[in-house]
C-alpha cells in the first residue's frame, strides 16, 4: 500500500529506488513526527528513474570524461549560468558573474564551473558531475522517449491507496507533468520541493502541457498543492509557484541551513511534515 510516493532529482543515475529510500525515509519520519504524525515503511515508495540516464556502453566507470568544451549550447549553458549567478546572489564567497560577457565560449564555461565549486550547494562535485546534471535537464526536455519513461516511473508508483506526492527539485518537474497527463488518477496532494517550475525560459515555458496566456496549468488529480522553498535555494531560483500556476498553490518558506537544496533538510523540516501529515489525514493544503 503506497500512501505516499517520493520523486528524486538529478543526479541519482548511480543509486536505486532502495538506496534513496534509505536516506529518504528517516528523514521523511523526522518531519511527520514533528507534525504529531507518522508513516511506516511500507507505506512510502520511490518513483525512481535515475537509472533512464544511466550511460550504458561506456568504457570508463562512472560519468564520462567531460569538460568545459562539453557543455551544448543553449539550455545546458543557460542553465550554467543561471546556477552560477544565484549561487554568487545566496552566497558571499561565490564570485559573481554579473561584469562578465555573457558569449558563450569554452573559458566562460570554466569560470562558471569553478565558481559553483565554491557554493554549497555543489561543493564536492566534479566538473563532470555539474556538467552531467546540466545535461539531464536538456535530455529530459528535449528527447521525448525519455520524458515518457521518466514520467512513467511516477504513474507506475501511484496507486488508489497513494495520498500524497512528494517531489524534490527536476522531480517536481517530472511529478507535475506526469500528473497533468494522468487526469484520471486518484485525487491527491502535492508537494514540491526546492522546485525549479517558475524558472521562465529554461523551465517553465518548455512544460508539458504549455503554459496558456503565462500561466501554467492545474495539474487535474491534484487537489492541493503546497511548495517549499528555501530561500537561499540555487536551482529552485523562483521560490513562489502561486504566480504561475494558481493561487491554491500554498507556497511556503523554510530555512535549510548551509544545504540550502538538499532533500534532507526540506524532509525533516516541520512545515514539510505538517503538509504530507495534513494530506495522510485526508485534508487540503490548510488541514
Amino acid at each position: 500500500m503506497t500512501r505516499i510516493v517520493l520523486v528524486h532529482g538529478i543526479a541519482q543515475e548511480f543509486k536505486g529506488p532502495e538506496t534513496l529510500l534509505a536516506d529518504w525515509y528517516p528523514a521523511l519520519s523526522d518531519g511527520l513526527a514533528l507534525a504529531g504524525s507518522r508513516v511506516a515503511r511500507h507505506e512510502v515508495s520511490m518513483a525512481f528513474y535515475g537509472d533512464v540516464f544511466r550511460p550504458s556502453g561506456h568504457r570508463g566507470v562512472g560519468v564520462p570524461e567531460w569538460d568545459a568544451s562539453d557543455i551544448h549550447d543553449g539550455l545546458e549553458h543557460e542553465l550554467l549560468l543561471q546556477w552560477w549567478e544565484s549561487a554568487a546572489n545566496a552566497e558571499a564567497g561565490v564570485a559573481s558573474p554579473n561584469a562578465r560577457a555573457r558569449v558563450r565560449s569554452p573559458r566562460l564555461v570554466k569560470q562558471a564551473l569553478n565558481a559553483l565549486s565554491q557554493s554549497s550547494f555543489f561543493a564536492g562535485l566534479s566538473e563532470r558531475l555539474m556538467i552531467s546534471s546540466t545535461r539531464q535537464v536538456r535530455r529530459y526536455f528535449t528527447e521525448p522517449e525519455i520524458r515518457k519513461a521518466v514520467q512513467s516511473r511516477v504513474t507506475r508508483q501511484v496507486s488508489e491507496d497513494t495520498q500524497v506526492v512528494v517531489a524534490h527539485s527536476l522531480g517536481s518537474v517530472v511529478a507535475y507533468e506526469a500528473l497533468c497527463a494522468g487526469p484520471d488518477l486518484p485525487n491527491m496532494t502535492l508537494v514540491t520541493l526546492g522546485s525549479p517550475l517558475a524558472v521562465r525560459n529554461l523551465v517553465f515555458e518548455r512544460l508539458l502541457p504549455r503554459p496558456r496566456e503565462g500561466y501554467g496549468r492545474w495539474p487535474a488529480p491534484v487537489k492541493s498543492w503546497t511548495n517549499i522553498a528555501d530561500r537561499g535555494d540555487i536551482v529552485a531560483l523562483v521560490r513562489e509557484l502561486a504566480p504561475l500556476f494558481g493561487e491554491r498553490i500554498r507556497d511556503i518558506s523554510i530555512h535549510n541551513g548551509a544545504k540550502a537544496h538538499d532533500v534532507g533538510p526540506y524532509l525533516t523540516a516541520q512545515e514539510t511534515g505538517q503538509a504530507i501529515a495534513t494530506a495522510l489525514r485526508g485534508g487540503g493544503a490548510d488541514g
